[in-house]
């Protein structure tokens, strides 16, 4: 996306941020306010899938990281008749799983994915709202290869430069809003 796009502009303009969230020394900037605005969500909805649609090849499965990748995964996967798959935290699916534990600035977690809910060999692009020091990320990259699948790209509406979260995602990160 190009740095002086107005419409990203007008979509930074909507985010909040609240220090010492969910502890002290975070600042947590929050997309909700977006999502209660339908004019800025739509808005946001098509920038993201115009970004999706510039991946070539082109991709072929969207996940959605937990919780804030749900948001968006489904509207960019039903615009691009592509499967969506939800990367959840441990406990949350049911069946078969498979799982990758990682460290993020809050302390360490487990992702999960369902096994064989992603075809072997498909490009996936992996959605969050935000990239900060990149644990959850190059979690849910492992996991898309664990499942045999490719990541095509991740993309993120909000990018913390100074985390540096982009040099740990082994795979190419497209981001909106660059912080």
């Amino acid at each position: 996306m190009a740095a002086g796009d107005e419409r990203i502009a007008q979509i930074q303009e909507q985010l909040k941020s609240y220090p010492n969230f969910p502890k002290k020394g975070i600042l947590f900037w929050d997309i909700f306010s977006i999502l209660n605005k339908p004019d800025y969500y739509r808005l946001l909805r098509d920038i993201l899938v115009e970004e999706a649609k510039k991946i070539s090849p082109p991709i072929e499965c969207v996940a959605g990281l937990e919780a804030r990748g749900f948001l968006f995964g489904p509207l960019i996967s039903l615009e691009l008749n592509v499967p969506f798959v939800p990367i959840r935290k441990k406990g949350k699916l049911p069946g078969n799983l498979l799982s990758v534990c990682y460290s993020k600035e809050y302390g360490p977690d487990v992702l999960e994915i369902q096994e064989g809910s992603i075809e072997h060999g498909k490009r996936v692009l992996i959605i969050d709202d935000l990239l900060a020091t990149g644990g959850t990320m190059v979690a849910g990259c492992h996991l898309i290869k664990k499942a045999g699948a490719n990541v095509a790209a991740c993309l993120v509406v909000i990018e913390l430069e100074g985390l540096k979260g982009r040099d740990a995602v082994p795979d190419n990160v497209i981001s909106l809003i660059k912080l």
